[in-house]
């Protein structure tokens, strides 16, 4: 049955997967079965960008957006399964994500910490490789024109250039090597994030539809600024978030000395010789609570938010230049300042 919605094509590709999977092996199949596992649970807002921009820019491809919306859905599965084991969570939304999954399920089975651990590293590594793989397989084979389908490809593989450069530098900066500016962390997050959750979902709908290249050029702009508006703002939450509301660690990016924006910004400020106590190792609730504390006195939580507002804003210009703000921002609001409102304490 051909896919009229991102939600039909993703469960295809899903069913599709699991059928190979199962044909292989079982210990296989339940690999797969957890990659399927760790596409639930998101606003699907990637794939509804896609949409967007098709349908704004007059696209009469469907079916095509509908399954490249799917690809970019099991795209950002995979960039979060990798992100969880360079980060070594084994947590997310909320409950145990793939690398947990398998350390829990081998730790039951009678293996040690240490073997139970590597054990879920390879699962997340394999699965996130399984994930991807099936992104770029949906794309080659979404029924678009020849030439539109490499040009999606060659969007798809920017972005895939761009995150795994802006993963890196994530993981250089936590070393503390040598200090990141602010412009050097917003390209960081740019990188990370922009690139593939919101250039390339307006700009592989806007090739889709057919548009000339200074649209899908212009469209890649407005992604980036969006992008950046939205790591900010998962930025806060995720030092002044509610777990419970977002299933996201409030505790992890201090644990781990991420340079984000937020605190770059706070290295300027006179309470950074407290701060910087509370960063780098795990935090009791009362730390934690001293440490969001000072980061709202020395201002760089309120730097953050009035960041991201700024970034939104030009984003918003942008679209509206295009003529097609009416239709995509509305999928935007349902993502970021829902996220802020509802994920980040006042």
């Amino acid at each position: 049955m051909t896919p009229r919605t991102t939600d039909e094509a993703l469960h295809r590709l899903l069913r599709d997967g699991q059928t190979r999977a199962a044909a292989i092996d079982p210990a296989h199949a339940r690999l797969w079965e957890a990659v399927a596992a760790a596409t639930e649970g998101g606003k699907r807002f990637r794939p509804a960008l896609v949409t967007a921009a098709h349908d704004a820019l007059g696209g009469t491809s469907p079916e095509a957006a509908a399954t490249v919306g799917a690809a970019v859905e099991l795209l950002h599965t995979a960039f979060v399964i990798h992100d969880d084991v360079i980060d070594g969570d084994d947590v997310r939304r909320g409950r145990l994500n793939v690398s947990g999954t398998f350390t829990s399920r081998t730790l039951a089975a009678g293996a040690g910490p240490d073997e139970a651990a590597g054990l879920g590293r390879a699962a997340g590594i394999l699965a996130g490789d399984l994930a991807l793989a099936a992104a770029i397989r949906a794309v080659a084979t979404c029924g678009a024109a020849t030439d539109v389908t490499h040009r999606v490809l060659d969007l798809f593989d920017a972005a895939l250039h761009t995150t795994a450069a802006g993963e890196l530098a994530d993981v250089r900066f936590a070393l503390h090597l040598d200090p990141a500016s602010l412009s050097a962390s917003l390209a960081m997050e740019e990188q990370k994030t922009s690139a593939y959750s919101f250039a390339l979902p307006l700009q592989v709908g806007a090739v889709l539809a057919g548009a000339d290249e200074p649209t899908v050029a212009r469209l890649g702009e407005a992604g980036l600024m969006l992008g950046v508006a939205f790591q900010l703002v998962d930025d806060l939450i995720g030092v002044f978030g509610d777990p419970a509301q977002t299933g996201k660690s409030v505790t992890s990016d201090l644990r781990s000395r991420k340079q984000t924006p937020l605190l770059v910004h706070a290295t300027s400020t006179p309470e950074w010789e407290e701060i910087r106590t509370y960063v780098g190792r795990d935090l009791t609730e009362v730390e934690l609570g001293e440490a969001q504390r000072l980061l709202t006195t020395c201002g760089s939580r309120d730097f953050v938010d009035e960041l991201a507002g700024t970034h939104l804003a030009r984003a918003s210009s942008l679209l509206d230049e295009i003529g097609i703000s009416a239709d995509v921002i509305p999928v935007v609001a349902a993502c970021l300042p829902a996220r802020a409102a509802e994920g980040v304490a006042a």
